[in-house]
């Protein structure tokens, strides 16, 4: 596919991996340098398959609207591609089973929509999309081994290039802008540092997330029961105090994918996890609710379980760097990874990327200004997803890291925490403005903050916790764990604005 030129900002960058963050990085980048090069260490397959290099991949991955439009702006059309490839358009409410502590939800229309699909159909369609650009070349089984500098750590400080390795031999190559996707294990910070700038200041929070998913092939709709309507089904780890088996605090997916396929996920926050097949299916036969465990159980397993335990939030914070590397950026875990549970890696890698196209197309240079510019626009959209994480991490007793909470605000934010969602939740199912923002927030269109600001989303949760007091609900809700979730759609009757407009007129 033809490039559509904006701007040549110079003769060739270089892109350090060929995932995510680093294939929408190159679409950024196209339409600005004579020759985009990608730089990956694996050999990439032609389908949607598995590789060394994202082991995450075996896992439940989210594409948020907002990285779910990105990608788009990126790449016109990437959405009518997932789609073709197999991806599904779902109603969150509409089309899950959601059970908390109450029991079952309601199964109701909202506001939150997304495109379903593994993590490794999404990246095959955008490396489909990327390797039809003609000025783009991605070299795989390549190690980038360092950077080639001048000046480091001075005013006029600029990276110029990049050293890798091949099975042939080392080799450098000149850049223009070199755009750092390598990942939350990325060296670039410290060959940075060796180059002789200062050392780059990183927030972390560990909250010693594990998870486990292994995949499952559904059976044909033919043979499913009537009682089996949702595509996902989603069990929240309860809020109870006092005993319980420890699989009640696990977050539990069973989530729809491409093939008639879906990812069984069981993950906890500090505990220990099941680890072989014998005991994955031990655990869901524990759960708060035996539908999992019969799901599980009615379907045919392909793989092995997978465990994960890298999921620390890390955010590099190049921004705070009293003179920021020229000739560098970055993006993806790379600059600031997340704990996965949250869903926002993807995302925020392509939101990163996009708002890199609009640096460049808005700059005449890539001088001091543009760098500055660029980390200040990027650390400031990147407070969103990180506000977010912050928000449930920091409540556990377990976190490590530099922001961790003082044991008071710790209590405050694990007891406040659980309420408020469960607050937001439930208005939301009765609101339709505030399912509208707590959408835009699960989707990082709005940030938590700006959410709890809007008088309007105040009034609704307000109004609900007194209907809550006294069981006036427009829709019944916490039904029998033990029975199928319920498969009755309903409806929350008149809008918000019409029970206000008749409430003035009293």
């Amino acid at each position: 596919m033809a490039r559509k030129v904006d701007m040549e900002l110079g003769r060739r960058a270089v892109v350090l991996g060929g995932s995510m963050a680093g294939l929408s990085a190159a679409g950024a980048l196209a339409a600005h340098f004579d020759r985009v090069l990608v730089l990956e260490r694996d050999e990439l397959p032609p389908e949607a398959e598995h590789r060394r290099g994202v082991p995450q991949s075996k896992h439940p991955h989210f594409l948020l609207n907002s990285g779910r439009r990105a990608l788009g702006e990126l790449f016109p059309g990437f959405e009518s591609d997932l789609i073709a490839a197999g991806g599904m358009p779902l109603i969150a409410s509409l089309d899950t089973a959601h059970m908390t502590d109450d029991g079952w939800s309601p199964r109701k229309k909202g506001a939150l929509d997304m495109v379903y699909g593994s993590r490794i159909l999404v990246e095959r369609v955008l490396r489909d999309r990327v390797r039809a650009l003609d000025n783009v070349t991605i070299r795989e089984g390549v190690s980038v081994s360092g950077i080639a500098t001048v000046d480091g750590g001075t005013v006029n400080g600029r990276v110029t290039g990049v050293t890798f390795s091949t099975v042939t031999g080392d080799e450098q190559v000149d850049a223009d802008l070199v755009v750092d996707a390598l990942g939350r294990g990325s060296s670039v910070a410290d060959w940075l540092t060796a180059a002789g700038w200062p050392a780059v200041p990183i927030m972390t929070l560990d909250a010693k997330v594990t998870y486990v998913s292994r995949w499952y092939e559904l059976p044909s709709d033919a043979e499913r029961a009537d009682s089996w309507w949702w595509k996902h089904m989603v069990i929240m780890p309860t809020e109870k105090k006092g005993d319980h088996p420890i699989e009640h605090d696990y977050l539990i997916n069973f989530f729809p994918i491409e093939g008639n396929r879906s990812i069984a996920c069981m993950g906890s926050w500090g505990l220990d996890m099941p680890r072989n097949s014998e005991a994955f299916v031990a655990a869901a036969d524990k759960l708060q609710t035996p539908k999992f465990a019969a799901a599980m159980a009615a379907s045919t397993p392909t793989s092995e379980v997978h465990l994960t335990r890298s999921t620390g939030n890390k955010w590099r914070r190049y921004d705070k760097l009293a003179v920021a590397p020229q000739g560098i950026v970055f993006v993806g875990d790379s600059i600031c990874a997340f704990n996965p549970f949250y869903g926002q890696g993807m995302s925020s890698a392509a939101l990163s990327a996009l708002r890199l196209r609009g640096a460049l197309r808005s700059t005449g240079a890539l001088d001091a200004a543009f760098y500055g510019g660029f980390l200040a626009a990027q650390a400031k959209e990147l407070k969103v997803p990180w506000g977010m994480a912050m928000a449930r991490d920091r409540g556990y007793e377990c976190a490590t890291g530099t922001e961790v909470a003082p044991a008071w605000m710790r209590k405050i934010l694990a007891s406040v925490g659980a309420s408020m969602f469960s607050t937001i939740t439930g208005a939301s199912r009765e609101d339709h403005v505030v399912d509208e923002h707590f959408a835009r927030v699960f989707n990082l269109d709005e940030s938590i903050g700006t959410m709890l600001r809007n008088p309007r989303v105040i009034f609704g949760l307000l109004r609900f916790r007194v209907r809550d007091i006294f069981g006036w609900h427009k829709i019944d809700f916490g039904f029998d764990p033990q029975l199928d979730p319920p498969g009755k759609i309903w409806a929350a009757g008149a809008s918000a604005e019409a029970e206000l407009a008749t409430a003035g007129a009293r």
